[in-house]
């Protein structure tokens, strides 16, 4: 994998504008929507159960987010991702919080032991804790690993067979044999609610047209990450990087993927 992959599929995103079905939480679901939409991707937010699974049939992707649960949401996720099995739409999961309660990794390991995941994508402590590994969550919030990011991350993808991208400072992304590792991002990325979320969504829009969902959702975070770079070269704070975020992944090329894109295969 390389960065004319990243921009090869940054291309094929705004090109085809795939729909990204989001079930996602209620902190950060107009930032998930619009940052879909500065993509390249087309979002659409669809909870009810009474929907969840006749919308994920014109969808490109699933993105499922547990951020704000409760039992009938995690019902919903239920319905909308054996549909998205049945009809070969991808799923990628946020397990937010995994770890801070017994509701929520216990939400997570029902969806995955029911729904074939395509992407697991988490912060260190999440998957960590999902790993086994000694993660630690306070909140949505990771406390870091306790043990090396990259085996962590590789030992979670073998025991839910699926592709695992950890965010941190590092982005690890692995199928458990293949591993990713990229490092476009910035330290105020860290500042603002909602990055995470808004970064499941961005490995939706990739992951919706890439044939490889460890090369898609590498290829998102590289390019969110970039976004973040040049949004933080002019932010005041916290909330002017917020605005910026969104400006630079809208603005963003191809051709500054490719040239800007950090990523090394280990």
């Amino acid at each position: 994998m390389d960065a004319k992959i990243c921009a090869a599929l940054l291309s094929q995103v705004r090109e085809t504008r795939p729909l990204v079905h989001h079930i996602t939480n209620t902190v950060t679901i107009n930032d998930c929507a619009n940052i879909t939409i500065c993509a390249g991707a087309a979002p659409v937010m669809a909870e009810a159960a009474e929907e969840s699974a006749e919308m994920v049939a014109a969808a490109g992707v699933l993105v499922l987010n547990i951020g704000t649960l409760n039992p009938a949401q995690v019902e919903s996720m239920l319905l909308a991702g054996k549909r998205a099995n049945e009809l070969g739409v991808p799923v990628v999961l946020d397990p937010v919080g995994a770890g801070a309660t017994a509701l929520r990794t216990d939400a997570v390991l029902r969806i995955l032991k029911e729904v074939k995941v395509a992407v697991l994508k988490g912060n260190a402590g999440e998957i960590g804790v999902l790993a086994g590994a000694g993660g630690k969550v306070r909140g949505v919030d990771s406390c870091g690993l306790a043990g090396d990011p990259v085996e962590t991350a590789k030992a979670c993808a073998l025991a839910t067979g699926t592709v695992v991208a950890m965010t941190d400072e590092t982005d690890v992304v692995t199928d458990g044999e293949r591993v990713v590792l990229v490092k476009n991002g910035h330290a105020m990325m860290d500042r603002l609610s909602g990055t995470g979320c808004m970064a499941s969504s961005v490995v939706g829009s990739f992951v919706a047209v890439a044939d490889d969902p460890l090369v898609g959702a590498a290829a998102a975070l590289a390019a969110f990450g970039r976004a973040g770079e040049q949004a933080a070269a002019g932010a005041r704070g916290p909330y002017s990087f917020r605005t910026a975020l969104f400006d630079e992944l809208y603005a963003l090329t191809p051709e500054d993927l490719e040239e800007e894109a950090r990523l090394e295969v280990v």
